[in-house]
């Protein structure tokens, strides 16, 4: 049963809606002073105050603010005949639950208790009856989707079921969703298959990728009016930005989401590199050889993309901007330049590559904590978004807006939690990514993988006149035979990139203004 404590002065005139809520099985304890409902909470425990705002003595506010000292997280209703500002202002800063304005009916008072009280379970209820619904119109939509189009439309309608079911308590509904994410990278790999190739072809409609994102949709938001910061922040999948967005939301408006495609493969030198240059890899190779690098070879495989960056700002006749490029790896770099942030306001144009969630990526396959820490998707998803509020990223931001940038925000390619092995054979010059490789003679599974024999077809270098490139499609990854069952053990259950999912290749690109 639930408990109610119901303070008032005039506590007698509100009979009929105690008897009501008696009715209803509420059990209902009265008092007609804060002083009395301060000593009744000391012996009592109770699921809800309904506190009058106006008593002699001990006031409402001064009461609720006793209450919230013993027992924080009580929910209080405060009840006032005034509808005066700064009433409203105290209550709420002192995190009442819900504020109504004298005179009550019984019907208001039920509502409060249940959008307080049942607020979590008519919640619940109501998303697994909405999902129940759209359940078979999105396994309809799967049988028939056929576009790059329809496949950013199901793979958004996924991850907000996704962030919806995540929180109620109902794991066959959450098992279902899985199931339909399951059959969805299924048919993805296959349209990607078949289409990929296809979208480099002169005169077919491709989607935006990486090597036309800057163009196509980064530099119609420049101007010398009005400075622009460009986040990158690697690594980023399209669940991730949906829970950082409240966030940024506090000081930005965002005046255009869409998705885009990485290239293959989704992996950092060859996406990130692919919208700085805005060149594919075939083309970086051949045109800029001090910058770009294989697979096989040795260096660091990032270490030009401000080189890029200004070459493409060359070739689109945007030289003449004021631009600065900045890579942040660590903690105290980004705290460095939050110190020096109103520095950049001069600039037409500000890069940040930001480089976290890459990090925790690698972390989770590296480091027993964070394996326990992001177990799962949602896991995941609540530790980045723990990092970002805590990060220099967000102070980075909260500048931005206070300097009056406008702010793009994007990443190169997004990650898939790996749960089953494929077994591959290669030479000592295939590439090592769990999602990808590259060399000659590889020994596969052709159902498990897109493969590209002719490289050059979707722009990228070959190694050798042989080499060839195969992507795990779905949630495989590669394993070789000699020492199978270990490296299947601690690879398994662990974010990687390179492949071909929804995951790694539907990726945000949003466009905001400071409010």
């Amino acid at each position: 049963m639930i408990n109610i404590l119901w303070v008032d002065d005039e506590i007698d005139l509100l009979k009929p809606h105690i008897l009501f809520l008696e009715k209803k099985n509420y059990n209902v304890t009265t008092c007609n002073s804060g002083t009395d409902a301060i000593e009744i909470l000391d012996d009592n425990n109770f699921d809800i105050v309904f506190l009058d705002e106006n008593m002699p003595g001990l006031s409402g506010l001064e009461t609720l603010n006793e209450i919230k000292e013993k027992q924080d997280n009580l929910p209080v209703v405060m009840i006032t005949k005034s509808e005066e500002e700064y009433i409203m202002e105290e209550a709420i800063g002192n995190k009442i639950a819900d504020y109504l304005i004298k005179p009550v009916n019984p019907n208001q008072i039920l509502l409060s208790l249940k959008k307080n009280l049942d607020h979590s379970r008519l919640i619940s209820e109501k998303t697994t009856s909405n999902y129940q619904q759209e359940f078979r119109k999105i396994a309809m939509d799967l049988a028939m989707v056929n576009s790059y189009e329809e496949w950013v439309n199901l793979y958004q309608k996924l991850i907000y079921w996704e962030i919806q079911l995540e929180d109620i308590e109902d794991a066959g509904m959450f098992e279902i969703l899985e199931s339909q994410k399951t059959e969805a990278n299924i048919q993805f790999g296959k349209f990607i298959d078949k289409k990929y190739a296809d979208w480099f072809k002169p005169n077919t409609e491709a989607p935006v990728m990486s090597h036309t994102l800057f163009k196509e949709k980064v530099m119609p938001e420049i101007s010398k009016e009005q400075p622009t910061l460009f986040v990158v922040i690697d690594n980023l999948r399209y669940d991730q930005w949906k829970v950082f967005e409240p966030i940024i939301s506090n000081y930005y408006k965002k005046e255009n989401e869409e998705a885009f495609f990485s290239i293959l493969p989704t992996a950092t030198q060859y996406a990130r590199n692919a919208i700085f240059s805005g060149l594919m890899p075939s083309d970086m190779e051949k045109l800029f050889p001090n910058y770009w690098k294989n697979d096989t070879d040795e260096g660091g495989k990032n270490l030009f993309e401000a080189e890029f960056l200004e070459a493409q700002l060359k070739r689109l006749n945007l030289n003449h901007l004021k631009s600065e490029y900045y890579k942040i790896t660590n903690l105290k770099s980004g705290k460095k330049l939050v110190d020096n942030f109103r520095s950049l306001k001069n600039n037409d144009l500000t890069v940040l590559v930001y480089n976290f969630v890459d990090m925790l990526s690698h972390a989770k396959t590296e480091m027993e904590v964070v394996k326990e820490l992001a177990s799962n998707d949602k896991a995941y998803r609540s530790l980045t978004l723990s990092w970002f509020k805590n990060s220099p990223l967000l102070e980075m931001i909260q500048q931005a807006q206070q300097l009056g940038f406008k702010l793009i925000l994007t990443t190169d390619h997004g990650t898939i939690n790996v749960k089953n092995p494929s077994k591959v054979i290669g030479d000592r010059d295939t590439s090592l990514n769990l999602r990808y490789k590259t060399g000659r003679s590889l020994t596969f599974d052709s159902k498990d993988v897109l493969v590209a024999n002719a490289p050059k077809d979707i722009h990228l270098p070959s190694i050798t006149m042989s080499s060839s490139y195969i992507f795990a499609k779905s949630d495989l990854f590669f394993a070789y035979p000699n020492n199978y069952n270990h490296y299947v053990s601690y690879f398994r259950n662990t974010y990687q990139h390179g492949g071909v999912s929804l995951e790694e290749m539907i990726i945000p690109f949003v466009v905001f203004n400071p409010k």
